[in-house]
């Protein structure tokens, strides 16, 4: 077993031993330049054939139609924050609505808040951010310039189950930690983005997804670089692109397609895990407490604790000396956190399995 794949952490998470491999080649020299990747122009030939392909295999994953326009972009997700409301919000429509499912959630409405007026569809605030709403059960004006939320709340442990039919309003979802994880449909969504560094490799890019009838709303005056025509038009080579990024994203999507078998495939895996997993949690007791409540617990991100603060420590310590790493909590909330991200091999969670069974039994 390869350290790699004991990597549980939040983010950036483990990669694909095969991509790894490809990495390291194209790193030294790609095989089909002799040009290292870190020193490829973003205006040659070849990177012009890596964003093709990247976004084939995307449209190919997900079932894109051509309403939707595909594009990579940096900033993270917090740069999405800010641009969002910057080019959707406009005055043509009542304000747009957020569901405060957890911490990333809050952070996309404190950044929207500053952009322009929006409203708070539903808070899980003061039930400690354990459950979530049925979208389809809030009462959003059918007015809102959109309705947004998170789909995977990473900290706290908790995801949304699919949307099974269209909202009355757009409908945008950050789905930085369950983006390619298993299939959704695209139709649903007016926009749909992710930061890579969970499951589509390194941090640098940001992929997002958005119906071309939406981009029509953009008002004129935004800066270039914030309006998102302006990276549509160009086809995501606007500025200089994250290249190493988006190469790697590039070589994930070909794993999933040709070597997982698509998202169906994926979505069996990832079940498998996080149920090992959280069958494990439960067979021991009063002795671990899980975040989230169980309708609504992650497939993606496990957060739990043995509650105690020594407790948790001792527990990564001593997983660390079984190379299992990246199982701290979130600051905001301590704890553990074990990341199931698509990398992660069902191997590596089995492993995870014994450490915390033989940590609490020497506890009993």
């Amino acid at each position: 077993m390869k350290s790699n794949t004991l990597n549980f952490s939040g983010g950036p998470g483990a990669l694909p031993e095969s991509v790894l491999e490809m990495t390291r080649e194209a790193i030294a020299a790609l095989p089909d330049t002799g040009i290292s990747v870190l020193g490829m122009s973003h205006r040659s030939d070849w990177f012009k054939s890596i964003l093709d392909e990247a976004e084939a295999n995307l449209r190919s994953l997900l079932g894109l139609s051509d309403d939707y326009a595909v594009t990579f972009m940096q900033g993270g997700s917090s740069l999405q924050f800010a641009m969002i409301p910057m080019n959707f919000a406009t005055k043509a429509y009542a304000p747009p609505e957020y569901v405060a499912s957890g911490y990333w959630s809050g952070k996309a409405m404190s950044e929207a808040a500053k952009v322009s007026a929006m409203k708070v569809a539903w808070d899980g605030h003061s039930a400690g951010y354990r459950r979530l709403p049925d979208l389809h059960g809030l009462d959003i004006s059918p007015s809102a310039a959109y309705l947004h939320y998170v789909s995977n709340e990473t900290v706290e442990g908790l995801q949304f189950p699919d949307i099974e039919r269209e909202m009355p309003v757009p409908l945008i979802a950050d789905m930085s930690s369950d983006f390619l994880s298993k299939p959704c449909r695209p139709e649903l969504f007016s926009m749909m983005y992710a930061h890579a560094q969970k499951n589509l490799g390194p941090a640098g890019v940001t992929v997002a997804v958005i119906k071309r009838d939406l981009l029509e709303r953009i008002p004129d005056g935004l800066p270039a670089i914030l309006d998102f025509n302006t990276h549509v038009t160009h086809g995501s080579n606007y500025n200089t692109p994250p290249v190493f990024a988006i190469y790697v994203l590039t070589l994930i999507s070909r794993w999933l397609r040709f070597e997982v078998g698509g998202l169906q495939a994926m979505q069996g895996i990832n079940e498998r895990k996080s149920r090992r997993l959280y069958e494990t949690l439960d067979t021991l007791g009063d002795a671990v407490k899980i975040h989230a409540d169980l309708p609504w617990r992650s497939q993606m991100n496990v957060a739990f604790t043995f509650g105690d603060k020594r407790l948790d420590e001792a527990f990564i310590a001593e997983a660390r000396e079984h190379g299992i790493v990246g199982l701290e909590g979130h600051r905001s909330i301590g704890g553990l956190r074990a990341s199931l991200y698509n990398a992660v091999t069902e191997q590596a969670v089995d492993k995870l399995i014994d450490a915390l069974t033989e940590f609490s039994l020497q506890r009993a």
